[in-house]
């Protein structure tokens, strides 16, 4: 039998003869459609769309205008493109450059995934403030932190690195990664377990830092002083682990410019309410020197903690 190519009317006739049943079933293993009728480019839409996929259509004539308003992106050309497809799109390609649409895949994707590392950030630090408050108080019955205090971790160590982070350069394996489903939490792929873990670290960390200092100094001041440093400064730390599911090492420490300053800023004005005058406002004392020693032990704990899981692979994007 002599092959030959299909015309117009046989590749309708092909399709039309589908049921929707038959098209669900066929329509993952077809990579491309040509001479599609306006009916079948929206059969075609429904079809992925009933597979819990995310549907995107490019366009540029009338006959395209129902499939893409069918689509859950519609995306028009802006400059062949009619008044009818550019009405019924979602959004318009005004370079009608197919390469844009790539480029703005990888800048979305990459938006997501400064959320995804900012939320995580912000609450599994704060999840570490509250096991640290309410296990104190349970054990000891006495707060380990003064509310002044809690307000400076949250608006030196918490705000300046959560933006920076933010800012975070889009990876550059990440358009590798599948297609997320649109039914997927925030805290898919163990986010959510790991900013948990992540709070009752910070929280173990700074229960271990008021007890130090408390036994040493014989104070609570004492105490809070040395909760205070390790929980501030480790969040500061944390900020860095946060930036990738791969080593902080392999990507560059200082790659990230808008995080090395809010570092900066923010061990600056930590280091203000703890060796200047300025700490007997905030119910801070000076401390003998081996429990600042002490307290860079702690400190380092979430880096060294943070890169033994990327390492084993219990960190993923």
């Amino acid at each position: 039998m002599t092959a030959h190519a299909k015309t117009r009317e046989e590749v309708v006739q092909e399709l039309d003869a589908m049921t929707e049943r038959e098209l669900d079933e066929k329509v993952e293993k077809i990579a491309v459609y040509a001479r599609v009728s306006p009916e079948n480019k929206i059969r075609i839409v429904k079809a992925w769309q009933r597979k819990g996929q995310i549907v995107s259509m490019t366009g540029d004539g009338v006959n395209d205008a129902l499939a893409l308003k069918a689509a859950d992106i519609g995306c028009a050309m802006g400059i062949t493109g009619t008044d009818v497809a550019k009405g019924a799109a979602d959004m318009t390609l005004t370079d009608d450059n197919f390469a844009t649409i790539v480029e703005a895949v990888r800048e979305g994707r990459g938006i997501y995934a400064n959320i995804r590392k900012v939320t995580g950030f912000l609450l599994g630090t704060n999840i570490g403030e509250v096991v640290l408050v309410f296990v104190a108080m349970l054990l000891w019955h006495k707060s380990p932190l003064m509310s002044m205090q809690l307000l400076w971790i949250n608006l030196v160590t918490d705000s300046l690195p959560a933006i920076a982070l933010g800012m975070e350069a889009v990876e550059p394996d990440v358009m590798n990664r599948k297609p997320r489903p649109k039914n997927e939490s925030l805290f898919s792929h163990g986010l959510g377990i790991r900013v948990v873990l992540q709070g009752i670290m910070f929280g173990t960390l700074s229960l271990i830092a008021y007890w130090l200092g408390e036994t040493q100094t014989v104070s609570v001041a004492g105490g809070q002083t040395m909760a205070f440093m390790v929980l501030a400064f480790s969040q500061v730390i944390h900020a860095f682990n946060m930036r990738s599911h791969r080593s902080v090492f392999k990507i560059g420490v200082f790659t990230n410019h808008n995080l090395n300053r809010a570092v900066l800023i923010s061990a600056a004005l930590v280091c203000l309410v703890l060796f200047t005058p300025l700490r007997t406002a905030f119910g801070l004392v000076l401390l003998p020197g081996k429990l600042y020693l002490q307290a860079a032990g702690l400190i380092i704990v979430p880096l060294l903690v943070m890169e033994l899981s990327k390492a084993v692979g219990l960190v993923k994007e």
